[in-house]
């Protein structure tokens, strides 16, 4: 038997990838394994990009890697330098990942830039958990003392919120209606409305017999599943879950035809991983040269060089070859470039005229 370090749904319920000790295996519902991908080694933690269809993981050399599923190909693979570490998350907002290290910085990655899109320092100590919401707005943080931070991942200028805890928490998760799940060894705290007030004290808490090693919020319903050392164990949280569904997003009734026409659809609509930014919208704007581009253009033709003219010449069968009419073609070739050069010069030179509308007076 080997170990599992993670696992982590694909875009549908039937296929589930495990990384196991050595490679990345993927499963379907009944259990039978349908992939094994030995590109994948050693991973930590996994991550699922369902719009990309991409499957990013950490293993415990510091490498990254992001494995397109409808194609089977891995579009990225580097080193971040950052050494081994488990904890990592991704925001669903632009499909960047958030990984943090022993510094108690957390970068955000993508798959096309072998750097870090961004740098934060949260905590002076090492990170333990992160977290970010549904809606990719805030993202919540801890570290080995105690300290439970909130930021505002659109201005990462300073922590909204600061909290001070009973011990380091090891887990991190938002729930659909932004409430907060703290793993506090043997115990799990739940917080509510914690990211845009202050509160005093935690929404709901329960204490387990084992250590709990993960837990989930269940979307669409009041639950929180929890992982311990001695089995499963599901909660109900009141509150926690989005009441209200959409049905072309995510239709938790579908039927077996449903779920095949779902995929699909996801299919045709998936997104490149290159257009993975820090903001998404950048995709949408027109690329238009601004003026000082323009001008740059314009100064750069006054420091072209004149081509080079490279004649073959034709050697006649009676005579010499015609070097009179060669002088010529080159002397007309310098004569037009001279004369391009002095119209440039003479359109920067000229200022810009404005351009006043005649006056009408109704003839």
């Amino acid at each position: 038997m080997e170990s599992i370090h993670d696992m982590s749904w694909l875009h549908v319920e039937t296929m589930v990838a495990a990384a196991q000790k050595e490679w990345l295996y993927i499963y379907d519902n009944t259990g039978i394994e349908l992939h094994c991908i030995k590109k994948m080694d050693k991973i930590l933690r996994m991550e699922f990009l369902p719009y990309h269809f991409l499957l990013a993981a950490v293993n415990e050399f510091g490498f990254m890697s992001w494995l397109d599923i409808s194609i089977g190909e891995i579009v990225g693979h580097y080193n971040n330098h950052m050494g081994r570490t488990s904890v990592m998350t991704q925001n669903p907002y632009n499909a960047t990942l958030c990984l943090g290290n022993s510094k108690g910085v957390v970068s955000l990655w993508s798959p096309t830039v072998k750097k870090p899109l961004a740098k934060i320092l949260c905590h002076k100590t090492p990170l333990t958990a992160i977290a970010v919401d549904s809606r990719g707005m805030y993202m919540a943080t801890s570290g080995v003392d105690r300290s439970l931070k909130i930021w505002d991942i659109r201005n990462l200028d300073g922590p909204l919120q600061h909290y001070k805890l009973r011990s380091a928490p090891l887990n991190l998760e938002f729930s659909q209606k932004d409430m907060l799940a703290v793993g506090l060894g043997e115990t799990v705290e739940i917080y509510s409305n914690c990211c845009t007030q202050t509160v005093e004290g935690p929404y709901l808490r329960h204490r387990m017999a084992k250590t709990i090693n993960n837990f989930k919020f269940c979307p669409y319903e009041d639950v929180l599943g929890i992982g311990t050392s001695n089995g499963f164990t599901s909660i109900i949280v009141p509150g926690s879950g989005e009441p209200n569904f959409d049905a072309l997003e995510s239709n938790p009734f579908q039927t077996k035809t449903q779920r095949k026409e779902a995929e699909v659809k996801a299919l045709l609509e998936k997104i490149p991983a290159e257009l993975i930014t820090l903001n998404p919208s950048d995709v949408m704007e027109v690329d238009v040269p601004s003026m000082k581009d323009k001008i740059e253009a314009r100064k750069n033709l006054l420091y072209l060089k004149p081509k080079k003219v490279d004649l073959t010449p034709r050697h006649k069968k009676k005579g010499k070859t015609n070097i009179a009419r060669k002088k010529i073609i080159k002397e007309t070739v310098r004569k037009e470039y001279i004369n391009q050069s002095m119209e440039a010069k003479k359109i920067l030179a000229e200022p810009e005229k404005q351009y006043v509308p005649k006056q009408s007076f109704g003839v």
